[in-house]
């Protein structure tokens, strides 16, 4: 039984679909061991073994059994499992195993055909172990008696070739005719008459042999009952009758009427019909009529599970006399399958940068209905990323047509629908779910373009001010967000060192304290980036505005305080109520209302004879001057912010209530000097003439030059006091602590020039850092609100003039 394997291979063209080529074909024997080769398909489709692997080759078999296995390793086909060719293809003169080898990248396709040849498995079998056959004495020599026939179902050479006779004998011999290629007769032919007087009954074995090698062989028992004269046998009106009924036909349904007549009378001529059981058959699905002969259907038929029956038909006389007649019905297909889709590879996830054309799923589809009822089509329902393409005979690829994108359409269902040409058709849908998967194809974006943020000067270490936020609209790493300070333009410089920021939250702290006098605001950027590979990212601009306190008292530019010797301003006795004396100029490093200054007299050796300008700060008489006011005035200005709570400075000043300018004394004057006053009041009348007449061209120059330069001249260009003021803040402008310039003239008469004294001469202390501006400006500038005023100075005992418009100068010695 060693199983014969011949490779009758037509083709070695390896084809891509849908190009067509010859197939692969092999042979097989039948229950031949398991592992056993059929043949090298590797080798005889020129494939390389290193292909195998690399293209994930695999079997496919369009009934979905694996009868054969492939060997990825070698190339060889292997038998899987015991073959049965009459289980597999039952009394077929052929039978042909198709399968296709299927390789992957690209996809390519080896249809394989395996014939499986018959072996001498299976001895002839007669339906019945005993037959009687009940023969007239007055039969004639020649006579042929029909037999049921042995069954054999091997097939060709295999199956049976001869009956025999055992113990042969003088009555009976046996004929293995045929009446055609396909249905052989095996009929008892009568040697000689019959005397039913001298023997009644003759028994023999009836032996039919195969082909085989060795052969096989199958007996029964014929017993022979001799009868008195009933010399005619039953006579089928056909020798084949053929029927046709649906497979969806009911119970009970007539699927044909046999006939068959005797021309005997009486109970010789009486017929009754009944099945002949035929071997390897089942009559179950069909009951037969014994008096009208009608075979109807007792079980439903399936055309799926076989085509047609094969039925045996004997019609019996009352006097034992039969006849023998064959009955083909044959199922007719109605659509009662619907389509199937087998499913080769599916792919359930797909990123989302996956290019147009990218195979999803790799399936196949089947209809066991024949005919239109097997024709199948198939469709995907509306969808415009995803369609079906044709691959290789019932194959089908469902592949992208158009770029995806998961922030669009994380998951698509793609119902992908079979249905065959019946009437009604039939349908079968497979549902594929594919879910996109997420690519770093998004940067973060930020719910604000800028943030402004505020914090208090002197702020305590690490404090909250804020917050900025973005979101990625991809999901996973690509999605999360972590936050960190850049460079603010110019690129090169660093982030402020002042800021920090939760690179995981995006909470903006200030590390340490801030000054409003030296940083007002911080510009910032924060850089907001995903942890995708490779990272995006997107920037944000904070500015964060330093918020003013009132931390700095006013400062008194002037009159200067702690000078030595104090300089006491002149007032004429003679002066009107409303003259101005002097001007407390103050300046607040702060800005806003904390910057609003006021000025009060706090203390005056006159109080009702001075009044102080609460916002100009000017010091002007309130009423004349009367005798009994004394000479020396001592005054203590208060010069308070309007911060909450309020800081303040004082200012001391005095004023010289004189008739003129000629009882101005020298604190400090030696006896000499007195000695000598009659020749200093010569010298000195000599000089007022002189510097009168100077005084005199001087202003006249002075007025024309006003004239020409007036238009030409802003408030912001007059300059007041030394080059080395500290710049006051801008917003000191607005608060209009620094007003403006007044004139101040000075007569000197005969005598006075032996009199040393200090007019207007200001010794500004120098600022502490705290009431230094942060302006582009350097620490030792200040920022007036008119513009910077500058001190000139002139030579001892010229006389100096505060003009009243913005754009003079005064000059102090």
């Amino acid at each position: 039984m060693a199983p014969a394997r011949q490779v009758l291979w037509l083709s070695a063209l390896l084809c891509l679909p849908p190009a067509r080529c010859q197939p692969l074909r092999y042979s097989v024997a039948e229950e031949g061991e398991r592992g056993s080769v059929v043949g090298n398909v590797a080798e005889d489709a020129g494939l390389a073994p290193a292909q195998l692997s690399a293209r994930r080759a695999r079997l496919a078999s369009e009934d979905g059994r694996q009868h054969f296995r492939f060997e990825r390793g070698t190339g060889r086909l292997v038998v899987a499992e015991r073959l049965d060719r009459e289980e597999l293809c039952g009394q077929a003169g052929t039978c042909t195993l198709p399968v296709e080898l299927l390789l992957a990248d690209p996809l390519q396709f080896v249809r394989v055909e395996v014939a499986v040849e018959d072996v001498n498995d299976h001895s002839p079998v007669f339906p019945e172990e005993q037959v009687t056959l009940r023969i007239l004495e007055m039969s004639n020599p020649g006579s042929r008696f029909p037999l049921e026939e042995a069954r054999d179902l091997d097939v060709g050479s295999n199956s049976i070739q001869a009956y025999s006779i055992a113990p042969e004998n003088e009555y009976f011999s046996i004929s293995f005719g045929s009446h055609s290629a396909e249905d052989k007769d095996v009929e008892l032919v009568l040697e000689k008459p019959l005397d039913r007087e001298e023997q009644a009954e003759i028994s023999f074995s009836l032996i039919a042999v195969d082909g085989g090698s060795p052969p096989r062989s199958g007996t029964t028992q014929i017993h022979i009952v001799i009868l008195d004269v009933n010399d005619n046998a039953p006579i089928f009106t056909q020798k084949l009758y053929v029927g046709q009924v649906l497979e969806n036909a009911p119970q009970g349904s007539v699927v044909v009427s046999v006939v068959a007549t005797d021309q005997d009378a009486g109970p010789n001529g009486d017929i009754t019909y009944e099945f002949s059981q035929a071997v390897g058959q089942s009559n179950s699905a069909f009951g037969i009529d014994p008096v009208s002969g009608e075979i109807k259907l007792t079980t439903p038929l399936d055309y799926e599970a076989a085509e047609s029956h094969e039925l045996s038909v004997r019609a019996r006389d009352g006097g034992g006399l039969s006849a023998i007649c064959k009955v083909l019905v044959e199922v007719v297909d109605v659509n009662d399958n619907a389509p199937e889709l087998v499913v080769s590879s599916f792919s359930s996830s797909l990123p989302e940068n996956a290019l147009p054309g990218t195979v999803v799923a790799l399936f196949a589809v089947r209809d066991r209905d024949a005919g239109a009822n097997g024709q199948i089509s198939c469709a995907l329902e509306d969808q415009l990323s995803f369609s079906l393409r044709p691959a290789y005979k019932n194959y089908y690829e469902l592949v992208t047509v158009s770029e995806l994108d998961r922030e669009e359409t994380a998951r698509y269902v793609l119902p992908v629908t079979a249905a065959d040409a019946g009437s009604p058709p039939l349908t079968t849908t497979q549902t594929f779910t594919v879910a996109i998967s997420d690519v770093n194809d998004n940067a973060p974006v930020f719910k604000e373009t800028s943030y402004t943020m505020y914090v208090r000067e002197n702020n305590v270490p690490t404090v909250l001010v804020g917050a900025v936020s973005a979101w990625d609209a991809d999901v996973g790493p690509n999605a999360k967000v972590t936050y960190s300070l850049a460079p603010a333009q110019p690129a090169e410089q660093p982030p402020c060192s002042c800021l920090s920021i939760n690179s995981e939250n995006g909470h903006v702290f200030v590390l340490r304290p801030l000054d409003y006098e030296q940083v007002r605001r911080v510009e910032v950027w924060v850089m907001a980036s995903d942890a995708g590979t490779p990272p995006l990212s997107a920037n944000v601009t904070i500015r964060l505005v330093v918020v003013d306190e009132n931390d700095n008292a006013p400062l008194v530019l002037y009159p200067a305080q702690g000078s030595s010797p104090a300089s006491s301003e002149l007032v004429p006795v003679s002066a009107e109520a409303g003259y101005l004396v002097t001007k407390v100029v103050a300046v607040d490093a702060d800005s806003g209302q904390n910057s609003w200054l006021s000025y009060h007299l706090l203390r005056a050796t006159e109080p009702g004879l001075f009044a102080v300008g609460a916002q100009s700060g000017e010091v002007r008489l309130r009423r004349p001057v009367t005798e009994r006011d004394a000479v020396k005035q001592k005054l203590v200005v208060v010069v308070r912010d309007n911060g909450r709570p309020p800081l303040s400075a004082t200012a001391a000043l005095s004023a010289l209530l004189l008739s003129d300018f000629s009882d101005v004394r020298v604190p400090h004057s030696s006896p000499a000097t007195e000695d000598d006053d009659g020749s200093l009041t010569t010298y000195l009348i000599i000089s007022l003439v002189c510097v009168s007449l100077l005084f005199v061209a001087s202003a006249a120059a002075f007025i024309t030059r006003k004239v020409c330069k007036r238009k030409e001249l802003t408030p912001e260009r007059v300059l007041y006091g030394p080059s080395n003021l500290p710049r006051v803040p801008a917003d000191a402008a607005a608060a209009g602590t620094l007003p403006h310039a007044y004139c101040y003239e000075v007569s000197l008469t005969t005598g006075s020039g032996s009199s040393e004294f200090q007019f207007l001469k200001p010794i500004l202390p120098s600022l502490s850092p705290q009431h230094r501006a942060t302006g582009g400006g350097t620490d030792e500038e200040l920022q007036f609100p008119h513009g910077p005023m500058a001190v000139e100075d002139t030579a001892p005992g010229d006389p100096g003039t505060l003009s009243a418009q913005h754009s003079h100068s005064l000059a102090f010695n």
